[in-house]
This record gives C-alpha cells, structure tokens and sequence, in this order.
C-alpha cells in the first residue's frame, strides 16, 4: 500500500464509525452527561509528527470531539465579536493565506506605495501550548461567560491532564526526542494545552485576545497581524518597533504568565523580505520558503520510492491530496518557474498517474487512462 495508514488514525476511524453507526443514542448519552455532570473525557492518544517541525501531538477520542466542537461553538459567539480583524488563525473565513493576502495590502499602504522606508518586527511566544496558563485562561472565560454549564464544561476540559491517561502511538525515539520544553510530560501543574484539540487553539486565541486588544487599542499599533502566536507589526522607526516589543514583552509576562521567544525575534526592512507563514513577502512579489519546498521534494522521493506498478485508486488519491495541499501553497507566491520545475524534475514516476490539470501547474489530476483501468478493473472483478 502507498500510504500506510496509522494506527491512530484506524482508531479515529473506529471510533467515529462506532459513533455514528448508533448517532442519536450516542448523543442523547453525551446530553444526559453533560446535564448530570457526570461527563468525563477519554484518554488521549500521544504520537509525534515531523512535519512542518517536531511536534507532540494529543489526539482525543471522537465523541470528546463531539463536546469540544459543541463547546466552541457556544464560546465563538460571544468570542468573535471581541477579536481584532487581523487575527487569522482558527477562525472562520481566516487562515494563514487570508493573512498573507492582508500583509501584502497593508505593507504597499505603510510604505506610501513603496516610497517610503519601512521595518517589520516579527515576534513569537516561547513554547507556547506547552505554557499556557490554565488558571488566567479560565479566569478570561469567566470574565465573559456567566453560564454555569458552559463554565463547568470549560473547567473540565481545560484542566484535564492528557500525561493521567494515555497511550502512545507511533514511533515512540520520535516522540521521547520532543523537547522537554515543549512537551506536556514536563509542563508544570496547571501549565499547556494539547495540540491536536479544536479547543485548545480556540482557548489560544482567547488568551492571545488580551494581547490584541493591548496592542491595538494601548500601544496604538496600526499594522499589526497574528496568526496564532505568531505575529507581525510594520512601522517606519526601528526605535518605536524596539520600544514596542519590550512593552510586548512585559504585558505577556505580567499578564499571561507566557514568554516571547528569545530567539525568534526579526526586526529587519521590509525589503529583506518578510518571512512569515511558509512565505518571504517582498515588496513586488512572494517566494515560497524553501523548508516548505524541502519538505514536499523529501514526499515526493517518498512516494516514488514506495508507489508500486499498479497503485489502488484510493492510494493515489492520497498522494494527489498531499501534492496538490503544496501547490496550493505554492498559488500564492510567484513561483510558476518553481512549480514547473518540481514536476519536471522530482515526480518521476509519478507522472504516469498525475498530469497538471492546467498551464501553470497550479495542481494536479489523475490521469484519464489510469482512471478508465480502473472502471475496467471493477468490470471484471
């Protein structure tokens, strides 16, 4: 087979069928639980993944995710009205490409059109799920929530500790080599929240939300975008950009018990290009970065070394999936000579099932003559 699948993710589906299979029972037992206070999250399967960076990831059970889309849901309400415009992570109509589209428009208004000098300060927290403050994010929830059920569920997902009830899945050298700071099996008590829960990058954004407002409305900063804990301000004094991030730096300390990240602080003209969100945005154009593109060509070796002489459809349509999930990537920077470049040069045998669907390689398509031995393959069969 050409792509494996998990175990975790045989469990999901498991689970998810399991779920389904009995839909409106299930979720009569979830109200009845949640009514009674007698809900109790599942354990928590642990693995690590490489890509874009090493990470630790907590994936739940699905009916958990049952609760926790309920639970955002409920919190959006009265959330999304409070966030600024230019937060763009895990919100609806946002993402990092809405974000990159902005960057670009609001970097040619700083600039007078290009015609005057300006830097940018990219900042990001340390360790940031991993440090999360579990008790300032509670208390920001009640600040503007009054509903007891909505709290009660809140504090139970909030204050649950995956590390109680686990099990790892995958290659564990891969997981024990996660960084001791940005694991959770050494967060302090109360501290981080797993990646891999909708709740937990909905909780982030509401604790990042305090920050928004400081740096909107009290440091009065003008061109100012995050995307997570990720975020970028432009301004034409490298002295008030200075001034600016050791004001940041103080409000998430004093406030959100978090850190910026002392490494990963860029305070360069904006003509050096901003590197932000897998791009370098210049000022008259946007290249790809070139992890991103390390990344994809690493898959595609990976591909042509395990794709065998007649690949099943439903293999095919995963690698077609992730291919085109890069070109996506590739539509918004100028890199047509990349795009072609790539397919020329690393499909290699990919390129007796896939063909690019149009000039200008913007994804890709099964090819038709593999697709009618398909149909003709299920005749006979």
């Amino acid at each position: 087979m050409l792509l494996p699948v998990p175990k975790e993710q045989t469990l999901y589906t498991y689970n998810a069928a399991k779920f389904e299979i009995n839909f409106e029972k299930e979720l009569l037992k979830l109200e009845q639980e949640l009514k009674s206070h007698t809900y109790q999250p599942a354990g928590y399967i642990c693995f690590a993944i490489t890509d874009p960076k090493l990470r630790e990831v907590w994936a739940t059970d699905f009916r958990d995710r049952v609760i926790h889309h309920l639970l955002v849901s409920y919190l959006e309400s009265i959330w999304e009205k409070k966030f600024i415009f230019h937060s763009y992570a895990c919100r609806k109509e946002k993402g990092a490409h809405k974000a990159i589209r902005y960057l670009k428009r609001y970097t040619r208004s700083a600039t007078a059109n290009f015609t005057k000098p300006v830097y940018y300060l990219k900042i990001d927290i340390q360790s940031f799920f991993p440090s999360i403050d579990k008790n300032i994010l509670f208390s920001l929830i009640k600040k503007h929530t009054s509903n007891p059920e909505i709290l009660w569920l809140s504090h139970k997902i909030i204050f649950q500790n995956p590390t109680d009830n686990y099990v790892i899945r995958g290659d564990k050298e891969l997981l024990r080599s996660v960084p001791k700071h940005k694991s959770l099996f050494y967060a302090p008590k109360d501290k981080g929240l797993p990646i891999g829960n909708l709740t937990s990058q909905f909780f982030a954004n509401i604790c990042l939300s305090e920050l928004d407002q400081f740096i909107k409305h009290k440091l009065k900063c003008h061109y100012y975008f995050r995307y997570m804990d990720d975020f970028v301000i432009l301004h034409p004094s490298k002295t008030q950009l200075l001034y600016l991030r050791n004001e940041i730096s103080s409000f998430v300390e004093k406030r959100l018990n978090l850190r910026l990240h002392p490494k990963k602080q860029i305070l360069q003209p904006i003509t050096n290009g901003i590197n932000w969100l897998g791009y370098i945005i210049k000022p008259d154009y946007s290249l790809s970065r070139r992890r991103v593109v390390s990344n994809l060509k690493q898959k595609l070796y990976y591909f042509n070394q395990q794709i065998p002489e007649s690949p099943n459809l439903e293999s095919l349509q995963k690698v077609q999936a992730r291919v085109n999930s890069y070109y996506g990537h590739f539509k918004h920077a100028n890199c047509f000579n990349l795009r072609r470049n790539l397919y020329l040069k690393h499909f290699k045998k990919l390129k007796q099932y896939l063909k690019p669907a149009d000039e200008s390689f913007s994804h890709f398509v099964i090819k038709e003559h593999y697709l009618n031995l398909q149909k003709q393959n299920w005749g006979t069969s």
